[in-house]
């Protein structure tokens, strides 16, 4: 019993921070229909960031976790960077494929500059202990505080950010922007602004998703948000990409799924069971559970 209630509390954890990722998937996709692949790799710059700025906080008598603060900050201004130089101009004078081709190349230029800086360079560099030891005990078994934050952080951030889209005005905007954008022009919205606004906040995400990955796994490297942004977008398409609550549902999933294979069946097998549901899934409900099959007209 305590071995099923440990993967349980493990896989919650592992999905918490998945749908924080899948979460900027969503937004990203939810406005102007792009698979932001360059996602992850946010994550690794706001772990980078955090690197660097731990010691300076625990330098000035404050707690760790605050260097999440600056991630949030740095991880926004590359993602509105990266709207403003790669995407924008490439969705106004491209295609569709264009675009995910651009996604795909700002996400290995992310990697690789990293790497080419000094201070960073290729090898792992790893972190300060950013919570508190301890937690609490259920069923005989230790929930630690890092675990119980992030599964509490995941929930309250995805609420946070539906009544965000839902009930205020930048929110509305989003939304219209995110069903037609000639539409949303004439009703005054700059659609420009909306959508760096949207790069800003998805980005934002990724730093906090790098503050709790960073928690339990207190280890930094370039290439970090690859295997994490794929699981991710698995994540955000099971639940059905554009849809809030379908990016923390499919996280969840995702994290219980490769908790419970692990456990049970094979570590090794975790990642096979993982990208087999995004096949299933886009064999049996391309929208994802929460989508909705939407015809097209032509």
């Amino acid at each position: 019993m305590s071995t099923f209630i440990q993967t349980l509390i493990v896989g919650l954890r592992l999905g918490s921070i998945y749908a924080l990722i899948a979460l900027g998937y969503t937004m990203v996709y939810g406005i102007i229909r792009l698979i932001n692949f360059a996602h992850g790799d946010f994550i690794m710059v706001g772990g980078y960031t955090m690197i660097f700025t731990i010691p300076l906080i625990l330098a000035a008598g404050l707690p760790a976790w605050l260097s999440v603060i600056f991630a949030i900050a740095v991880c926004a201004l590359v993602g509105m960077g990266t709207e403003l130089i790669a995407y924008r101009p490439v969705r106004k004078k491209g295609t569709g494929m264009t675009a995910l081709i651009t996604a795909i190349a700002m996400s290995l230029f992310l990697e690789n500059l990293a790497q080419a800086i000094p201070a960073i360079g290729p090898n792992p560099k790893v972190a300060s202990q950013i919570f508190s030891a301890g937690g609490i005990s259920i069923a005989g078994v230790t929930m630690e505080w890092a675990t119980v934050l992030t599964i509490v952080v995941g929930a309250a951030v995805m609420v946070i950010l539906y009544q965000f889209t839902q009930r205020t005005r930048m929110g509305r905007a989003m939304r219209c922007v995110s069903e037609d954008k000639e539409a949303a022009t004439l009703m005054g919205i700059n659609v420009n602004r909306t959508i760096v606004l949207t790069f800003a906040i998805g980005s934002g995400l990724s730093a906090i998703a790098a503050l709790m990955y960073m928690a339990q796994y207190p280890k930094v490297y370039t290439t970090m948000g690859t295997l994490l942004g794929l699981k991710a977008f698995v994540a955000a398409v099971l639940g059905g990409i554009g849809i809030i609550p379908g990016a923390m549902l499919g996280g969840l999933v995702i994290g219980l799924v490769e908790s419970f294979t692990t456990s049970y069946v094979s570590s090794s097998m975790a990642d096979t069971f993982v990208f087999l549901i995004l096949i299933v899934v886009l064999i049996l409900k391309p929208a994802g559970i929460l989508g909705k099959n939407v015809g097209e007209k032509v």
